[in-house]
């Protein structure tokens, strides 16, 4: 504990805010992905924490991950033993926990924690590329909702985390549909009209900010259906949007679209904010 405290209390750089397309286990062997996501973190200051909010994590109300170290969360099936064998010790972060309570409770909206809940892939696929020492402390936080609106809100309540020296992540996939997903093409076999123009028109929201039509993406975004049969993939960004944003509404997404391109038909797209 009192090294996880003297880190918080050296690293007082505000940290940016991230959405990573995250990949599934196999993201490991893919020479380029995993390359793009090691140069991204070498250009970041190493933050005191991280929180992830990944797409694989649902549930009402809000939840926090295991403080006392529970074994990672293998949400996955049907895949090679050795994708179940990739561990991530990352140290627990109670202190995170307490400080996200303290900003997101309220009457009739509690915050629980999950002992027993490790980080799912979502989290620690990104991380082990990213941060491959483990030596961050890593909590994760369900989405209770889908509602983009109000997990932008919930993003702007976490937003003072930031100049605490946390990294905000959220992690899902800018385009996900599993339906069209085809492992038999090479992963980098030309993308889908629908992926590219999706994948397009999210670039050109992000670089003008925005934000209202990436909230409104289902009836602003071309494709948008196709892209995403269902909004959890793309849910984490609204988080990460007002974490950019802050509580006062008033700043600027500054987004820099660090990874482009397609990973078998979905865009791999990844941003930097603030």
């Amino acid at each position: 504990m009192l090294d996880y405290l003297r880190r918080r209390v050296t690293r007082v750089t505000t940290q940016p805010v991230l959405y990573v397309s995250h990949g599934a286990p196999p993201l490991a062997d893919d020479a380029t992905w995993t390359r793009e996501l090691g140069r991204w973190s070498g250009d970041l200051e190493k933050p005191a924490d991280i929180l992830v909010v990944s797409a694989h994590w649902e549930e009402a109300p809000l939840v926090l991950s295991s403080t006392t170290g529970a074994p990672l969360t293998y949400d996955f099936w049907g895949f090679p033993q050795r994708y179940y064998e990739v561990a991530y010790a990352s140290p627990s972060a109670p202190q995170l926990a307490d400080n996200i309570t303290r900003l997101v409770s309220a009457p009739g909206t509690p915050v629980h924690r999950d002992e027993a809940r490790g980080l799912d892939h979502g989290a620690y696929v990104p991380l082990v590329e990213m941060f491959p020492d483990a030596d961050v402390p890593v909590l994760q936080m369900s989405m209770p909702t889908l509602d983009p609106q109000a997990l932008f809100h919930l993003g702007q309540k976490l937003a003072p985390l930031r100049e605490e020296g946390t990294l905000i992540v959220g992690s899902g996939f800018t385009t996900h549909n599993l339906r069209a997903f085809n492992p038999s093409l090479p992963a980098d076999a030309p993308a889908p009209q629908w992926s590219r123009e999706f994948d397009d028109w999210a670039k050109q929201a992000m670089a003008h900010d925005d934000v209202d039509a990436l909230l409104d993406f289902l009836d602003k975004a071309p494709a948008a259906s196709v892209a995403h049969p269902r909004t959890e993939h793309f849910a984490p960004l609204f988080v990460s949007l007002g974490a950019a944003y802050g509580p006062d509404g008033n700043g600027r997404l500054d987004s820099r679209s660090v990874i482009d391109g397609f990973w078998f038909g979905l865009s791999k797209r990844s941003w930097q904010l603030g």
